[in-house]
């Protein structure tokens, strides 16, 4: 296959455009390894919570770092040239490490939930062996599911155009090439986003509903607005991440005639949340804050 966006309407800008990725996919590495490096050395942040922003962090980094190099090597090499297996294994990495991501933010929610409702029993519910439990579960349900992605796209007979108008392999920009009917793998693709990503927003939504209907009981303002500052930082991070799938999926559903809309709203929805994340987590919570400070400082 040759990845490309629109030569004409890429190709001149096409190294001024490398630089805010590079520093954005540079931002999102070290970010992250800050973070992981604060978790582990400082005692006060060996919590659940901050075991849960740790493994968001490693994902963060496998996401980044599945579509960046590639794409990078296309905006200064002009390296456009991939082969099928490596396409179909971009595609399977992209569908794990969004779903990933996804079930990171729901175990998240959900730690909230039991914090802020069923505070007395917070103790007992969420220990370390709730996280690897969890954590397992969401690693081998977002690794078994999108199989199906490559699979059903490796199935299809591809016609004598080998150019897809985007910059990584998604399974609808591969299979948009196909000579016969790719009906079976857009299904797939609706199924897997409702199976993945519709139930756990639907947890998440559920979940801040009874931490709003709890809050909203308390007595004391200054509890109430304590228990929502926990959220605030998780809450910014779930409405950029489903928003922009919900704007690419729109986007990709209505066909436009500017393909490169979609495509860099694509790729910047799997590199701006890695920057994103731990600079809102530091930013938000005082303890992460207090953490990275006495890091920054030992350096």
């Amino acid at each position: 296959f040759d990845t490309s966006v629109d030569s004409n309407s890429i190709h001149s800008w096409q190294h001024w455009l490398s630089l805010p990725l590079t520093l954005l996919y540079l931002l999102a590495l070290g970010a992250n390894i800050l973070i992981l490096t604060t978790i582990y050395q400082e005692a006060s942040l060996h919590q659940p919570m901050y075991h849960f922003l740790g493994i968001l962090a490693v994902v963060d980094m496998g996401l980044a770092t599945t579509i960046m190099p590639k794409i990078l090597a296309i905006l200064w090499l002009n390296a456009k040239a991939i082969s099928l297996p490596e396409c179909f294994a971009q595609m399977y990495a992209i569908h794990c490490f969004v779903a990933m991501e996804s079930g990171i933010f729901v175990c998240m929610a959900l730690d909230r939930y039991i914090a802020i409702c069923r505070p007395l029993r917070y103790p007992s519910i969420v220990t370390d062996s709730f996280v690897i439990k969890a954590t397992m579960f969401m690693a081998v349900r977002n690794s078994l599911c999108p199989i199906s992605v490559p699979v059903l796209a490796a199935q299809r007979n591809y016609c004598l155009q080998n150019q897809i108008e985007h910059c990584l392999c998604s399974n609808l920009g591969v299979t948009s090439l196909s000579c016969d009917d790719r009906k079976i793998n857009s299904i797939n693709q609706i199924f897997l986003a409702w199976l993945i990503m519709g139930s756990d927003l639907c947890l998440i939504i559920v979940s801040y509903a009874l931490i709003l209907q709890s809050v909203l009981k308390l007595n004391s303002k200054e509890a109430a607005s304590k228990a929502l500052n926990t959220c605030t930082s998780h809450l910014i991070l779930i409405l950029f991440f489903y928003t922009v799938i919900v704007v690419i999926s729109i986007t990709h559903s209505a066909g436009m005639e500017l393909p490169l809309i979609p495509v860099l709203l694509n790729v910047l929805h799997n590199v701006i949340p890695p920057a994103l994340n731990p600079m809102v987590y530091a930013i938000k919570n005082k303890e992460l804050r207090q953490g990275l400070c006495k890091v920054l400082g030992a350096l």
